[in-house]
């Protein structure tokens, strides 16, 4: 399944529409990531914990949209649209929306 962010396909012709698909992926923070986050925030550094949670809930994400999009006949899903959001003080999210496409 070809997943993009543009409306189109360089070279490629879209032959169908098939409709908007979404995935939301919500993963849940723990207090020993909350813990080293904070220590990096004072000492400075990357919080891996949290961008490891982030990466796996955006592939989930991403995988809801290519199945809902093949269950629909699609071969591609054109103006992809990534959206992160926090939920409460322990949850974060990622949506996934874009629109279903059969390429010729």
């Amino acid at each position: 399944m070809l997943i993009v962010t543009s409306d189109q396909i360089e070279g490629r012709r879209i032959a169908e529409y098939l409709g908007i698909v979404s995935g939301d992926a919500i993963v849940g923070a723990n207090m020993f990531r909350d813990l080293f986050a904070r220590v990096r925030d004072v000492v400075g550094g990357r919080a891996g914990g949290y961008e490891k949670a982030l990466r796996g809930a955006k592939e989930a994400a991403l995988e809801d949209i290519a199945e809902e999009a093949a269950e629909r006949g699609a071969n591609a899903i054109i103006a992809v649209d990534l959206d992160y959001e926090s939920v409460g003080d322990s949850m974060l999210m990622v949506s996934v929306n874009g629109t279903a496409v059969r390429l010729e």
